[in-house]
């Protein structure tokens, strides 16, 4: 893969346009896919090649070797101590204490965690990737390995995520871009259909195995883990009711798997915009068939309607 690989779009991406009192004032393009759990591209927006940092979209499958190297079982943790891993939170008082209770079940100081304390707050725990950084630690501790440099990528904590990614995605490790996010662990660098298939394989179909089942089960068991109230990840897999996976990156990311069918989407909005990815997402997920009616309505009253001015309209079809 090279940075910012480009090739011809397959179909024109879609074209998300803010509207004010119906008159067009904004716009943002998204390219979006969605595959099979064998990789197999099934329809796409865009191009399915384009290269981007999966960012936190990237925590579910960052924290399967919480589950695989034994010290889910070792820790004695739970569900929802696997969610808060696979989450981006808010830092609210049970989401920290969530992230707490893996340290805490490993016997290691919050002292440990290594990602910023944010702003106004007082404790890295409130970072939205505490959960991330807690389970890395709780891996190191069940290995014996040293934690002061958990976030490097050469440590073996690391190499233990990018080398169960690269098993997903039947690719050397060494094949892998790497870049600091801006908790300070690596993320990498991913064509889009590739984070969709990630996505699909955790979703199910015939590569259904124990370790993705439950990731997908504490997440939506526990969507107030994995974003927050009024969240687009949280607010979707409340509202499918465990139909549907769904976790957000920065830089306009967005991945939603379609749970027991093997079947993902991934879009990316060339800007960055969050209100498109949203709105892309809803639009998307009406054109899939994967939300009811109902639920997608639901969802459009709150990320598409920016104010009572204002309002988002998606254009084009995946």
């Amino acid at each position: 893969m090279n940075p910012g690989k480009r090739s011809k779009p397959a179909t024109p991406p879609l074209t998300i346009q803010l509207l004010r009192e119906g008159i067009l004032e904004s716009w943002h393009t998204c390219q979006a896919v969605v595959v099979d759990s064998k990789g197999r591209l099934l329809t796409l927006a865009g191009c399915a090649e384009t290269s981007i940092f999966a960012r936190s979209a990237l925590k579910p499958i960052q924290a399967i070797p919480l589950i695989t190297s034994g010290a889910m079982g070792r820790w004695q943790l739970n569900e929802a101590d696997l969610a808060i891993a696979c989450g981006s939170h808010q830092g609210t008082v049970e989401q920290s204490r969530q992230a707490f209770h893996i340290l805490w079940q490993c016997d290691v100081d919050s002292s440990a965690l290594q990602c910023p304390i944010p702003p106004d707050k007082s404790s890295p725990l409130q970072h939205n990737c505490s959960g991330k950084h807690a389970a890395m630690i709780a891996i190191c501790q069940q290995q014996g390995w040293e934690i002061g440099s958990y976030m490097d990528r050469n440590h073996p904590v690391q190499q233990m995520i990018l080398q169960t990614m690269a098993e997903m995605l039947h690719m050397p490790p060494a094949e892998f871009i790497s870049a600091k996010d801006d908790c300070g662990v690596p993320t990498y660098l991913l064509e889009i259909g590739q984070l969709a298939h990630l996505y699909a394989q955790l979703a199910g179909g015939e590569t259904y195995r124990l370790p993705l089942e439950c990731i997908v089960r504490s997440m939506t068991q526990y969507p107030h883990l994995i974003a927050g109230a009024g969240k687009f990840d949280t607010e979707l897999m409340q509202l499918s009711k465990g139909t549907l996976i769904s976790k957000s990156g920065a830089e306009g990311v967005q991945c939603i798997g379609k749970v027991g069918e093997g079947l993902a989407l991934a879009l990316k909005v060339a800007d960055g915009s969050v209100r498109a990815r949203h709105v892309s997402a809803i639009h998307l997920l009406r054109q899939l068939g994967w939300l009811s009616p109902t639920n997608a309505e639901k969802l459009a009253e709150t990320f598409a309607i920016p104010s009572r001015h204002t309002r988002l309209e998606v254009i084009g079809e995946i």
